[in-house]
């Protein structure tokens, strides 16, 4: 515990981490209280797609949480950078909610249901039989399929949900075609983070509740790697993987020492 306190910076998962949809997870304010009294850098880096840092930070202020909009950073945000980069200027055929399409906008990617240059799948409430039967029609006729995050489900106040990778699904299966996945675990998303700490990743933990996309993100980039069992993946989960996090813990709560 001592190590992982001296490191300059956190990234840390949201969803299962630090609230289950709108409720607040137990030891939160105290963790936050200790970065920003600590003086670390972090950074809340979230597979979800759907809100914008803007709206994270007034769900989070809602709840309670004061903490500024550039501590934000999304698969949306990071599918932007990637796709623009990719191909300036190209057009896209989204499913997923407004913090993508706001990201996407504001990269300079136009939206186009006739013929797109991607086919761009994220979580949202726009998501329905005919969007997959047009997606798949698109992506028959040669638009590139990717998605937001290959989360098969995410943790919810009523439960487990089908996340990114399970509404992808379809698409893939109707097309023959394989997507592509900008957030957690791909090092485009998690380098970019440690670009925004601007700290190195051996001085820096990843902190989340998914075995399959934060602990393998961490151990991949090289970070220090903090599993919490406040989410998706319980205690006899961990050995169904091939690969450790170096800490265990029931919540965030436990990070900052106890007075």
């Amino acid at each position: 515990m001592e190590e992982l306190r001296k490191k300059k910076g956190f990234i840390c998962d949201m969803d299962g981490v630090i609230y289950h949809g709108n409720r607040l997870l137990p030891g939160v304010s105290e963790f936050v209280d200790w970065l920003y009294r600590e003086d670390k850098h972090f950074l809340f880096l979230t597979n979800s797609s759907e809100r914008s840092p803007e709206e994270l930070q007034q769900k989070l202020k809602r709840m309670g949480l004061d903490v500024d909009a550039s501590h934000f950073y999304t698969s949306a945000l990071a599918t932007a950078k990637f796709i623009s980069s990719q191909a300036p200027g190209c057009s896209a055929y989204v499913i997923g909610g407004a913090g993508l399409i706001m990201a996407l906008h504001d990269a300079g990617i136009t939206m186009n249901d006739v013929d797109p240059d991607y086919v761009i799948i994220g979580e949202g409430n726009s998501y329905n039989y005919e969007n997959i039967l047009k997606a798949v029609r698109l992506v028959n006729n040669g638009a590139k399929l990717i998605g937001t995050n290959s989360d098969l489900t995410g943790p919810t106040e009523d439960g487990i949900v089908p996340a990114c990778r399970a509404m992808i699904a379809p698409i893939e299966m109707a097309s023959g075609k394989t997507a592509y996945f900008v957030g957690k675990p791909n090092p485009l998303m998690m380098r970019t983070g440690l670009r925004i700490l601007g700290v190195h990743s051996a001085e820096a933990a990843m902190i989340g509740d998914r075995m399959d996309t934060d602990m393998v993100a961490g151990i991949e980039t090289g970070l220090d790697t903090v599993l919490v069992l406040s989410g998706v993946t319980s205690k006899e989960d961990i050995n169904k993987f091939p690969y450790r996090p170096r800490l265990v813990l029931s919540g965030v709560g436990d990070i900052p020492p106890a007075k």
